[in-house]
């Protein structure tokens, strides 16, 4: 018998094609609707189900994979399993007893349960974040877990580095747990955090944080949402790469200088260099471009 694979995101996308090389390749891809992006806001297909398409997939978009129609059109695969990664929307009883689940979640439980693990793992300085294959519940990520395996973060990952090597160990723990179907043992009760959906404010480069807290935030946004500083006449400047100022601590917080053609941000404690930028309805720049056209 075959899987069923629900999963929406980019990083979804590695998974899955991991998957369908795999002797449980998906006899159905349940993913999010179209919806509208980008400056245009056009209708354009999750990611999943462009790659879905591609491989040959039968592909189903239903708003509510917890609805009649969903959960019937799942069960007439008769799936040995069903995987999820990255799908975006809480799966709810029955579908949840329904099956046997597979849920690929990147981090090492408990340790950032919820929406955004590798961001929030990132941006905490965490030196290793990881992937766990764990069996879903109605408690967010709160259930039992059969795989885990540790991934390094290395100075100067940004969430598309890591998210990268993460997506492929994903798909590789996936594909084990269905060969080998190890047993789930319950989490442990310590060491819980919760990795909460990004925000708006989460965007903002804080002046009152600490420059080092500054430069993970970006990296824990780049290249796929994006932090960015405020001007001084409420224009968002968006910050692509930054690194600590070394031995620079006396620009203002919140402030704008330069200093040998270099582009600072003053924070709470040091400064950063701001490296790439990218202008309100601009491309990404390097910040020494961006400053020839702000001269003055």
């Amino acid at each position: 018998m075959a899987t069923v694979y629900l999963g929406t995101s980019e990083f979804a996308v590695e998974v899955l094609e991991r998957l369908a090389a795999s002797p449980h390749r998906p006899a159905l891809v349940v993913t999010r609707p179209d919806r509208p992006r980008g400056r245009g806001r056009k209708l354009q297909a999750p990611p999943v189900a462009e790659r879905a398409r591609l491989l040959g997939i039968e592909t189903i978009q239903p708003e509510d994979v917890n609805a009649e129609e969903a959960r019937v059109a799942i069960a007439e695969v008769r799936p040995e399993a069903v995987a999820i990664c990255a799908y975006g929307a809480l799966v709810r009883e029955p579908l949840l007893s329904d099956h046997e689940l597979f849920n690929v979640h990147p981090s090492l439980l408990p340790r950032w349960r919820g929406a955004a693990p590798l961001e929030r793992a990132i941006a905490a300085g965490d030196e290793e974040t990881g992937v766990t294959i764990m069996r879903p519940t109605a408690e967010l990520d709160a259930g039992p877990v059969c795989l885990q395996r540790s991934e390094p973060i290395v100075p100067g990952d940004d969430y598309g580095s890591l998210a990268s090597r993460l997506a492929a160990l994903g798909g590789e723990l996936l594909v084990e747990a269905l060969d080998l179907r190890p047993p789930f043992r319950d989490q442990p009760e310590a060491g819980v955090t919760y990795a909460e959906k990004i925000e708006s404010a989460d965007r903002l480069l804080d002046p009152s944080c600490a420059a080092d807290e500054l430069e993970l935030r970006v990296r824990a946004l780049t290249p796929h949402i994006g932090a960015y500083v405020e001007l001084a006449h409420g224009e968002r400047l968006g910050v692509r790469r930054a690194a600590l100022a070394a031995g620079v601590d006396d620009v203002k917080p919140g402030a704008l200088d330069t200093r040998a053609s270099t582009l600072l941000y003053g924070a709470a404690q040091g400064a950063l260099e701001l490296l790439e930028v990218q202008p309100a309805g601009g491309k990404p720049m390097p910040a020494a471009d961006w400053l020839r056209g702000h001269a003055g």
